[in-house]
């Protein structure tokens, strides 16, 4: 499925202008964001203009319209969007994250995107009546979170607001968003564990990783919780001692960034740098492969952005 997407894809984007691109149809633009991985482009400009083109045939879908202000909750909750179309705005909380995290990673448009991609996810919670009576009725996101069943909506929403969080982290902690980022994933992994290749305890593992270690408050780093997240999807049996099965999956390996994330949020954390430069010449030294296309090559970028760093205390 993954090559026949990108095929098309391709012939899309070198038949036409690269404007012309934008006029994916929405079977296009859903195909190419599957429900249960990433979105099938490569790390490319062609990707980029795909991905681009699929945020725009799925907003024009959901009725999203030229006088639409994408900053604002309230036009978000206006959306009259009907129940069967509440995957599509799943796709656009993860398309906007994938725009954000890879094809704007270090440029000034990556938080905007995370913004909305969080205001997409939001709204597809909403788009629940129970998860919105709760949330309206008792006044905690915290209670709604706890009977949602929809991971996709879990997942993208808890992506996109704890990305936009880094940008301000401290702000984050005394606007007490880190329990309703806790709830957010802890509630997609009991949903369903696999979900984006064991995506959750990677996220529960940079969550803990990368808070700040301030004293007195509840919600600080914690890398011992962090490293128990990241057992499961992680082959390294000399840290992993506690495991009874770990990793879950033996192919783990094979999805580069449960390996990034080890660096960056525990080892670099630790300050174990000789230890952080071997897992991440690791990621560096493996081939893409063809599983996971788009990430396991951004991953490779960042792993190569962070040996740098990780060189210096060498």
């Amino acid at each position: 499925m993954v090559n026949r997407v990108l095929w098309v894809a391709g012939v899309i984007c070198l038949a036409l202008a690269p404007l012309a691109c934008g006029a994916m149809t929405l079977e296009e633009a859903v195909a190419l964001i599957p429900d249960d991985g990433d979105v099938a482009i490569h790390y490319d400009d062609a990707g980029r203009t795909a991905l681009e083109a699929a945020i725009g045939a799925l907003e024009q879908a959901v009725g999203v319209t030229a006088s639409f202000d994408a900053t604002s909750e309230d036009a978000y909750t206006a959306l009259n969007i009907p129940a069967e179309q509440k995957g599509l705005v799943n796709k656009l909380a993860q398309a906007y994250y994938t725009l954000g995290d890879v094809f704007l990673h270090n440029q000034d448009g990556a938080k905007a995107a995370f913004d909305k991609g969080q205001l997409w996810g939001l709204k597809s919670l909403r788009m629940n009546p129970a998860f919105a009576q709760i949330e309206r009725s008792s006044g905690t996101f915290i209670d709604a979170v706890k009977q949602e069943t929809d991971v996709a909506a879990l997942y993208w929403t808890y992506g996109n607001w704890a990305r936009k969080d880094e940008y301000d982290i401290l702000g984050a902690v005394f606007r007490n968003d880190p329990p309703k980022l806790e709830a957010l994933m802890e509630r997609a992994l009991e949903v369903d564990p696999a979900y984006i290749s064991y995506g959750a305890y990677r996220s529960l593992a940079a969550f803990w990783g990368d808070l700040p270690s301030l004293p007195l408050i509840q919600y600080r780093q914690d890398l011992p919780r962090a490293l128990s997240y990241l057992c499961p999807v992680l082959a390294e049996p000399t840290y992993c001692t506690e495991c009874s099965v770990c990793p879950f999956d033996p192919d783990c390996n094979q999805y580069f960034e449960n390996r990034v994330i080890f660096a960056q949020y525990y080892l670099m954390k630790k300050g174990a740098w000789a230890e952080a430069a071997r897992v991440l010449q690791s990621v560096i030294d493996e081939p893409v492969g063809e599983l996971h296309p788009l990430y396991n090559a951004f991953d490779q970028v960042l792993a190569r952005e962070l040996l740098a760093e990780v060189e210096k205390h060498l």
